[in-house]
This record gives structure tokens, C-alpha cells and sequence, in this order.
């Protein structure tokens, strides 16, 4: 019987259809810019071998790409820009409409948002007018799938993901013939982990160097966001955005917020630390003051603050905050409002930052894709599937997952690397202090520290929904991919 069934796999996985690319071009104009979009499924294969002999390229998975390319320009000197989100589980849709593409949501922002269905608008600052875009949905985001009999569980981890976005980009240069080029990486949140470690990657395994890194909400250390209970490093690192958040909301009376902020950020690299050090060995009087400034700075009661014994973790924030108000507040963006059926509950049920963007976002991709793209599927599209969760750190194993020691030695290996660091301060799932720290003890020579840039917004993780800082922010990522004037 276990032949038989041996057989019958091996006669069905025979009659199975060889996966093939179904990528669609269609033609484009932007403000007398001429396009070509191309969007649809690639299918990618590795070197396979059994028993230490050459088994042919097997198909493993289609990866959805939708990628943007100038009409009549120079392959040679036009940039291409390759783009991904984080999650892990999330599509590119976010960066793609956005801010990077030509088209962008259009859905109001927080205190002002409109209505269902929302709608698509041109967007005259898109990138594609200095850079070539390639957008890049990993296995099991978007319409990306493994192949039929694949176990999507194989992509759904730190080595995997690395490898099969680093494989896309690979094998679209190489088609386009785009080795030449001037490269760059842009990822957000947790494509910000996945942008440094794809570089590093294609230039020690591929020989690809790219210009620049774009780095959006960035988290490159687990270890500054992971509030396990033992861990107290979040907690001062978070704190300025803390403080951020309840300046937003009133209640630092008028207060400039970056008066707020450099209050906030000093006490979160001194006497903080110290104090959560301290424990038990603090005086009276020390603790009273520590707790009196931290409910000051970020916003909540002393009484609560002394309750959780100064360790503030962010959702229970979130929740605290304006808890008076019969109000919680976003993670992504601590701009946004929400309401809860149980306001003695610890955590939100839901963050309302999130739950505003969801809908315009998905709802605009899913028009836009087959109305203006001409591509069509049956397919969900996962704007964000949990389902790609355990994600596997088993590389990291006992430690916090961190690409910190890869972007040093990115640098240090092509010195002209440079790389552009957004970050909005209400953002509380990245916390821009956390960066910085991150970035400050980077292990590279002090001649190419000026390679890095920073750029803030008063925003939150998808900063360019509010849009002062989508217009900064685009006209920052232009100049930013531009080559240099002569």
C-alpha cells in the first residue's frame, strides 16, 4: 500500500501544470511622464540536487511583482528602487499607494477620515519620476503562494524570506538588464530587518552593491521593542514617543513638542536606566521623583506609573492613556482615536490606527490592480496574513533577532553606501528613539557615519498618511536617489 501511494503522489505531482510567469504590461502617463507597469506572479526556481548530483531548477513559489519603469531612459543611469513592507505578513501595498507610486489612496488622515469606498488619486511626487520602482509582496503576503504541493511554513522565517526577495531582485535585474544601474532598497518596519539583510546577502552571495538603503520605521534590533517582562530596555526607549503621543492629545498644556521631546529623550538615556537599575535600592525620595517625571512626560497618573513600577509597556499605554476620555490610542500612529466596549480592560481589543488604514488600502489595491493594471486573480489579497506566524527566528536562537553587525559590515564593505532613516514620532510600534540608539552603536568608522541621514515627521508608522510629511518625506526620497549635481 505505501508504494501504491508512493506512485500515485509521484503520477499526480507529473500531471501538475509547470508554474509560469503571468506578468501583464500596461501603458502609463504622469504628468507628461511615460510608463510601463508590469504586474503579475514570477515564478522562482533553486538549484536542486539528490544525492549530491544536479537535479535541474524546481519551481518553489510566485512571487506577485508590480514594477514601474520609465519610458526611454537610459537603463544605465535611471536608479531602480526596490520595495517591500514589513509584518512579517504584510504587501508592499502600503508604500506602494502610499507614497512610492504613482498612484496613492486617498482616504483623509486621522480626525479627518472619509468615508467608504475612499478613492485613488494621481501622485505628483511619486518617486518614479527619479527612480524605477519594483514592488515586492513576499510568500504568502499579497498574492504571493508557494507553488501547488509547496508548504508556504518553508518561506515563513528570517533565512527563507531573506533569500527568496533577494532572489526576485536577482533574477528582475538580471531580465532587465539592470546590473548597471544605481540600486536601492527600501523597506518599512519590519522590511527595514529584511532591506539590510537582503543587501547584505546579494552583495556577499550575488556580488550586487546597491547606493542607498531607505529605512521607514525602523526596527533593527528586536531587542529595543520586545517587552518579555526581563527585558527593561524598551522602556526608556520608548518614552519619547510616549511623551510625543500625550503632547499630541493636550496634555503638555503648549508646550513646543521638541521642548517636550528633549526632556523626554534625556531623562531616557540617564536617570531612567538608572532607576530601573536601581530596583529596590533607590531611595524614597529617588523613586517619587522618578515616578513624578515619568507621569509627567508621557501623560498617565503617578498612581499608575508607581503601579507598574515605572516599566510602561506600550499597548497597556495605549490604553491608559486616555482612559478618562473613554478613549484609546493608535500603536501605528498615536495620532488616532478609538473606542472599546470595556474600558477597565488592560490592553485594547484593537488599535484603532490600524483599523483605520486597512480599508482604504486594501480596498484601493484591489480596483486598482485589475481597473488600471489589467491584472486579474481569484486569489485573497493578503494585505496582512497572520497566518504567516510562528515566523521562524531559529537563526537567532536564545537572542533577540538584530541585523545591526550586517549593516555595519554593508558599510564598511562598499564605503558609497548610503542610507536615509525616516521615523515618525507618534509611531509607538518603532520607536524612533530606538533607532537612533540602534544606528548610534553601529560598528563602522566615524568617516562614514556621514552616510546616514535622518528625517523626522509628526506623524506615526505609516507617516505619509499625514500629509505634510508625505510631501517632506517624498521630496527627501527624490533628492535622496537623485545622483549628485556635475
Amino acid at each position: 500500500m505505501g508504494d501504491q501511494k508512493v506512485e500515485e503522489q509521484q503520477a499526480e505531482k507529473a500531471d501538475r501544470p509547470e508554474p509560469a510567469d503571468d506578468v501583464v504590461t500596461t501603458a502609463h502617463e504622469l504628468d507628461g511622464l511615460r510608463y510601463t507597469a508590469t504586474t503579475g506572479r514570477v515564478v522562482l526556481r533553486y538549484e536542486k540536487q539528490t544525492d549530491g548530483a544536479f537535479d535541474g531548477h524546481k519551481a518553489q513559489a510566485e512571487m506577485f511583482v508590480t514594477a514601474y519603469t520609465a519610458s526611454d531612459a537610459d537603463p544605465l543611469r535611471r536608479p531602480v528602487t526596490f520595495a517591500f513592507n514589513g509584518g512579517p505578513g504584510s504587501a508592499s501595498v502600503w508604500l506602494h499607494l502610499g507614497i512610492l507610486g504613482p498612484r496613492r489612496v486617498d482616504m483623509g488622515d486621522a480626525g479627518a477620515l472619509k468615508p467608504p469606498p475612499y478613492g485613488l488619486v494621481d501622485n505628483a511626487e511619486s518617486l518614479l519620476r527619479d527612480s524605477d520602482l519594483v514592488f515586492i509582496d513576499p510568500i504568502s503576503t499579497g498574492y504571493s503562494r508557494t507553488v501547488t504541493g509547496g508548504k508556504p511554513k518553508d518561506f515563513h522565517g528570517y533565512t527563507a524570506d531573506i533569500e527568496s526577495v533577494a532572489e526576485v531582485i536577482r533574477l528582475w535585474t538580471s531580465r532587465h538588464g539592470r546590473w548597471l544601474s544605481p540600486k536601492y532598497l527600501c523597506g518599512e518596519s519590519y522590511g527595514t530587518l529584511r532591506a539590510v539583510a537582503v543587501a547584505r546577502h546579494l552583495q556577499e552571495r550575488r556580488g550586487m552593491a546597491f547606493n542607498g538603503l531607505i529605512l521607514l520605521s525602523s526596527v533593527l534590533e528586536f531587542g529595543t521593542m520586545e517587552f518579555d517582562g526581563e527585558n527593561d530596555l524598551p522602556y526608556p526607549l520608548f518614552l519619547p514617543t510616549y511623551a510625543a503621543i500625550a503632547h499630541y492629545h493636550g496634555l503638555h498644556g503648549d508646550r513646543p513638542l521638541r521642548e517636550v521631546l528633549g526632556e523626554a529623550e534625556e531623562f531616557a538615556q540617564r536617570d531612567y536606566p538608572w532607576a530601573l537599575a536601581r530596583g529596590s535600592r533607590m531611595s524614597a525620595a529617588e523613586r517619587a521623583g522618578a515616578v513624578a517625571t515619568l507621569a509627567r512626560l508621557s501623560g498617565l497618573s503617578a498612581d499608575y506609573v508607581d503601579r507598574v513600577d515605572l516599566r510602561i509597556e506600550h499597548v497597556r499605554f495605549f490604553t491608559e492613556l486616555l482612559r478618562s476620555r473613554r478613549r484609546t490610542v493608535g500603536r501605528l500612529d498615536g495620532r488616532f482615536l478609538g473606542w472599546e466596549a470595556d474600558y477597565g480592560r488592560e490592553r485594547f481589543s484593537s488599535d484603532p490606527s490600524y483599523d483605520a488604514i486597512l480599508g482604504p488600502f486594501t480596498g484601493a489595491f484591489n480596483h486598482y490592480v485589475r481597473a488600471e493594471l489589467d491584472y486579474s486573480s481569484d486569489l485573497p489579497y493578503e494585505t496582512l496574513n497572520r497566518d504567516v506566524y510562528p515566523w521562524s527566528f531559529k537563526e537567532f536562537e536564545g537572542l533577540y533577532p538584530q541585523v545591526v553587525d550586517k549593516l555595519a559590515a554593508t558599510m564598511r564593505a562598499n564605503p558609497h553606501l548610503r542610507v536615509y532613516i525616516g521615523s515618525g514620532y507618534h509611531d509607538g510600534a518603532t520607536p524612533y528613539f530606538a533607532t537612533e540608539q540602534t544606528v548610534a552603536k553601529l560598528a563602522i568608522p566615524d568617516e562614514l557615519r556621514g552616510n546616514i541621514e535622518f528625517q523626522y515627521f509628526e506623524a506615526g508608522h505609516m507617516m505619509y498618511i499625514h500629509e505634510p510629511s508625505r510631501l517632506a518625506q517624498s521630496e527627501a526620497l527624490r533628492a535622496f536617489v537623485s545622483p549628485p549635481a556635475g
